[in-house]
């Protein structure tokens, strides 16, 4: 029996979740892991246990908005394809990986010291 459309996709977001479950657990550093769709709506993310988010519901829309609207204007560029985008801000550092139209959303300490590793493991979890 073939799936239905819903059913699609509640296997794809169920994945999405056991990836950024997954990403959870790489480092004692990393506070959030999300994913967001095209249009900036979150399609699943969890924030590490006792950690207080820095950011309020509002400003959440607003960010994944601004991060879903850089994606698309990269997407098609002629430097070549969007590796990964990683803000540095002064509490925490931002990572954001586009993969098949959804974008990772992760939010890491910054006392990470080994970022680059952190990404490398990231990139083969998604």
């Amino acid at each position: 029996m073939k799936k239905t459309p819903a059913e699609k996709w509640q296997v794809a977001v169920m994945n999405y979740k056991k990836q950024c479950q997954n990403i959870l657990k790489l480092s004692g550093n990393v506070r959030y892991a999300g994913v967001i769709n095209a249009y900036g709506r979150t399609l699943t993310g969890i924030i590490k246990p006792n950690v207080k988010p820095l950011l309020k519901s509002e400003e959440v829309k607003n960010e994944f908005f601004i991060v879903s609207t850089l994606i698309s204007l990269r997407q098609n560029n002629e430097i070549g394809k969007l590796d990964y985008v990683l803000l540095k801000h002064s509490k925490v550092n931002i990572l954001i990986l586009h993969k098949n139209n959804v974008t990772f959303y992760v939010s890491i300490n910054h006392k990470e010291k080994n970022s680059e590793q952190l990404v490398s493991k990231i990139k083969k979890i998604i």
